[in-house]
């Protein structure tokens, strides 16, 4: 895969006359290098359903008299770029309207993305149908016609359907529509066999073709679903409803896989199909280095005007971010992630529960609760699945609500046996029951609080605050001690808010009395009773990172990185093994919201940051990429140590 790709939409209506005409080569190749671009997907298909190509197997655009595909592809080869081709897979707008019988239905009969015919908009197709056939007819001709380097198809994944072909298969199968976990596995059946169908089709033409399916989002826990790909392309653009949090929680889970992947943003000031809509150049800077750091190659999303004019705005934006990431590029290619953490996601374990497959909500709040707290703290650490190796961590993190069956307490009781340690928050670590902790965490469940809010008061200096009352607004779980050390104690208030009892204007406050341990550590590692990471991300009260960051101190007092980067800072460490080499990435740059959308505008130089690793081996040489300059270091008791002077965006510092 390249490290510098555009995705180009074109959807493009009917009502739109001379589509293409002012398409130029010398125009689109200006404008590809003037962005750093080398890989562009273009377009066979769009939401709209027209072929931008001679076609027998779909209709070409009415106001279209050339081979548009085909021109874009010989002009980007013409100058080494790539050239993947896009097809709409799960829209198609023309053949929607004469087929509205192939279209998903939800149990109300109202089709999917526009509910009916009479709202601007799409309307999704379900696999189960004929419209299958037509799909993978569409993708042959592609793939023997064109020198594509790769097929994207967009707007797919599991889905439940209640269209008359899935009500028939479901019936078929003696099984009933209305039992909705029935429903669901056939969404998951569909679209396997849709990705097979795919695979066949294509690989039968040219077997080393890479093939992508797009849903918006990398679902945790499903590597059957992730290896229906040849690679992975993280859609996460920032300000377009995924925020800044999503794309390295994805990345972090992506890297752990083992597929080569990219981090796909755009250059909209909101999202897709905002035509006029720019981001500052800061913005695509940052978050191209945000792709690298993560151990990912970079995509960026355009759309091209119907005219076919490459926007030159667009393209000068675009390489202001490639350009660099050019120079950086052979420090961030075939990279591992070191870590010394790893947060069992929690959607990944919903995903895994045995005989609970099924579609989750795009963000969990617990993961991204955990990502952004660890980050904060400047821990070097993965996302994982249950299938991961847990003994390549010195610290398991299970967040909130990670329910344990036979097969994941065993595998984390051997994990514990070897000396390994967790943090679990919540119900983390119950039974399936929900009536006692699987995993010796050195308490004995006794009930869920029946007071909600409730209050920590912890035993430690909780860093830049004072040990104090802190409220709690998520219900947390009654324990009692039970071989472990109470690092912190539960306070009652002394009534829930009820039409009777209440007090001032929010909730009643804290009796003061000890209401039970609320934290506890034991041989095993340390326990929180509350769901501290889901009301992080929903709230971002302080004592929660304190009371985590504390607890990661106890449990890991030697990490790999020590730094006094900010806290909005972002660091994290690759091995570039082939070379022998580590690279330090450090980012910093603040995003600020302007209504409902996450902006960055300007960076913020940081000076005299000081960074201290712990490497399993001595370093010779360290320096800056992409600069070359030396950087000097210390190296004493097995820790390497340096000051970066300077720090715009991003910098990568090299250990070798």
């Amino acid at each position: 895969m390249r490290f510098r790709q555009v995705h180009l939409d074109f959807h493009t209506s009917e009502a739109i006359p001379a589509i293409g005409a002012e398409f130029s080569k010398k125009q689109f190749q200006q404008m590809l290098q003037e962005g750093h671009v080398d890989s562009i997907t273009v377009f066979s298909k769009c939401h709209h359903g027209w072929a931008y190509h001679p076609s027998e197997a779909n209709e070409q655009h009415p106001d279209l008299d050339f081979d548009l595909l085909g021109s874009m592809i010989e002009a980007a080869h013409e100058i080494g770029v790539k050239t993947p081709v896009y097809l709409s897979a799960g829209l198609d707008e023309k053949m929607a309207r004469r087929h509205p019988e192939w279209l998903i239905r939800n149990a109300e009969d109202s089709t999917q993305w526009a509910k009916g015919f009479l709202t601007p908009g799409y309307h999704e197709f379900c696999f189960n149908t004929p419209f299958l056939d037509i799909l993978l007819a569409q993708i042959e001709e592609v793939v023997n016609r064109y020198d594509a380097d790769g097929i994207f198809l967009d707007i797919v994944g599991a889905r439940k359907c209640y269209c008359q072909y899935c009500v028939a298969s479901l019936r078929k199968a003696g099984l009933d529509p209305r039992d909705e976990k029935a429903v669901a596995a056939l969404g998951e059946e569909t679209y396997l066999n849709y990705t097979r169908r795919v695979r066949e089709t294509i690989h039968s033409i040219k077997p080393d073709m890479p093939i992508f399916h797009n849903g918006g989002h990398q679902r945790r826990g499903r590597r059957d679903l992730a290896q229906a790909n040849t690679h992975l392309e993280l859609e996460s653009l920032p300000t377009g409803g995924w925020g800044y949090d999503h794309f390295p929680l994805s990345a972090r889970y992506a890297q752990t896989v083992g597929m080569e992947f990219l981090g796909m943003t755009g250059k909209f000031n909101t999202s897709w199909g905002e035509f006029g809509g720019y981001k500052h150049p800061n913005a695509l800077r940052f978050e191209t280095a945000l792709s690298l750091a993560h151990g990912a190659k970079c995509s960026i999303g355009d759309q091209l005007h119907p005219n076919g004019l490459m926007d030159e705005a667009t393209y000068s934006l675009i390489g202001a971010a490639y350009a660099e990431v050019e120079a950086k590029e052979p420090w961030c290619d075939k990279v591992t992630s070191v870590a010394d953490v790893a947060i069992l996601s929690l959607e990944a374990a919903r995903e895994e529960f045995p005989g609970e497959k099924g579609g989750r909500p795009r963000n969990n709040m617990s993961d991204a609760g955990a990502v952004r707290m660890l980050t904060e703290g400047h821990y070097l650490f993965d996302v994982i699945d249950t299938q991961a190796d847990f003994h390549s961590y010195k610290v398991l993190v299970l967040p909130d609500d990670i329910i344990l069956w036979p097969e994941l307490t065993a595998k984390l009781q051997a994990y514990l046996d070897r000396g390994g340690k967790v943090l679990a928050t919540g119900r983390s670590g119950m039974n399936i029951e929900g009536n006692a902790f699987e995993l010796d965490l050195g308490v004995t469940w006794l009930e869920e609080n029946p007071y909600c809010p409730d209050y920590f008061y912890p035993d430690f200096a909780p860093n830049a605050l004072k040990p104090a009352s802190f409220v709690m607004y998520e219900r947390g779980q009654r324990i009692a001690l039970n071989g472990g050390v109470v690092l912190g104690r539960r306070e009652n208030p002394y009534f829930n808010r009820d039409v009777f009892t209440f007090c001032s204007h929010k909730h009643t406050p804290s009796s003061l009395s000890d209401g039970g341990p609320g934290m506890v550590e034991s041989a095993n590692g340390i326990y929180l009773a509350w769901n501290v990471f889901s009301e992080y991300a929903d709230n971002g009260h302080l004592i929660l990172k304190e009371a985590v960051l504390y607890a990661l101190g106890r449990l890991l007092p030697a990490p790999v990185l020590e730094t006094d980067l900010s806290a909005q800072g972002i660091v994290t460490l690759q091995h570039q093994q082939a070379e022998g080499r580590y690279v330090n990435h450090l980012l910093f740059a603040t995003p600020v919201k302007k209504g409902k959308v996450e902006v960055i505008e300007d960076i913020v130089p940081l000076y005299n940051v000081t960074v201290s690793l712990r490497l399993p081996s001595p370093v010779k040489r360290v320096y800056l990429a992409p600069q070359q300059t030396e950087l000097p270091f210390t190296e004493a008791d097995g820790q390497v140590t340096y000051t970066l002077p300077y720090l715009e965006n991003h910098q990568m510092v090299v250990l070798e």
